[in-house]
């Protein structure tokens, strides 16, 4: 069964208040659609959307790739132009993790977990990852433009993983189902946009740390070539790791300086 990607289709489903906010733009292959989307910020405004069905470059936090291969995921990547400080584009990242969440939901997958900063993750797979890249103006002190990347494992590709990924990476739906990209598109950008809307708010922080697969966990910190053990404590209100380490000490880890993983994983009954 085909599951074809259709801008009419995804703009027919959007909230009426975003039917006239939204220019999505769908395309068979580009090397990045972040990359594509920073390019054209000019001379688009906020809520132009790049889709596209195949990604040659994708990439994903700490200029690690992403694997994006042909009908089988959603690559996605939507311009936006917030009034705020450099420090607080990691909420866009949180509430658009929220609302990969809640999209999934609509859809009829309720197990979809958020891990520390910007991954979503079901039956401890890694379905999703998301990129948010920013234009900072230094004279006015905020951005001049953001950059919201997401890309999901709707289907496994029939090439299955590469080898390097295929014990990490998984896909959320295991049957094809026509228009459920359309659907799952729709229904991000209709949830996101409830939060960006209040986003000074941070409403959406609290469902971000319910949906966490690492508080309470033991987790090995990476930085560079060190990895130390901790504990994940709590996420404060600026998406910030709260952690303890060996001795007793409780450090805040800055999202972009560090990368985690659980210390043991779980079993998990789909």
């Amino acid at each position: 069964m085909s599951d074809i990607i259709n801008s009419q289709k995804i703009l027919e489903l959007l909230n009426d208040g975003l039917k006239n906010k939204i220019k999505i733009e769908v395309l068979e292959r580009v090397s990045s659609t972040n990359t594509l989307v920073k390019e054209l910020a000019s001379e688009n405004d906020e809520g132009f959307v790049i889709v596209a069905g195949e990604q040659t470059a994708g990439r994903g936090r700490m200029g690690r790739s992403f694997f994006s291969p042909d009908d089988s995921g959603v690559y996605m990547s939507l311009l936006l132009k917030p009034q705020i400080k450099p420090e607080d584009a990691v909420q866009i990242t949180t509430a658009a993790a929220v609302s990969i969440c809640r999209a999934l939901e609509y859809l009829g997958v309720s197990d979809s977990k958020i891990k520390w900063v910007n991954d979503i993750y079901i039956c401890n797979r890694k379905v999703c990852g998301i990129l948010t890249e920013s234009s900072f103006n230094s004279l006015s002190g905020i951005l001049d433009f953001a950059v919201l990347g997401v890309g999901i494992n709707i289907y496994e590709s029939a090439d299955g993983f590469p080898e390097d990924i295929k014990d990490i990476a998984g896909a959320v739906f295991t049957r094809r189902e026509e228009g459920l990209r359309n659907k799952f598109i729709a229904e991000f950008i209709n949830s996101f946009f409830d939060f960006y809307k209040v986003l000074s708010s941070k409403k959406h922080m609290k469902e971000y740390k319910d949906k966490s697969f690492v508080l309470g966990k033991e987790i090995n910190v990476i930085q560079g070539e060190k990895t130390e053990k901790a504990k994940a404590l709590d996420i404060d209100e600026n998406c910030n790791l709260i952690a303890e380490f060996p001795g007793g000490a409780i450090k805040k880890l800055y999202t972009g300086e560090i990368s985690i993983k659980l210390a043991t994983v779980e079993p998990c009954t789909p």
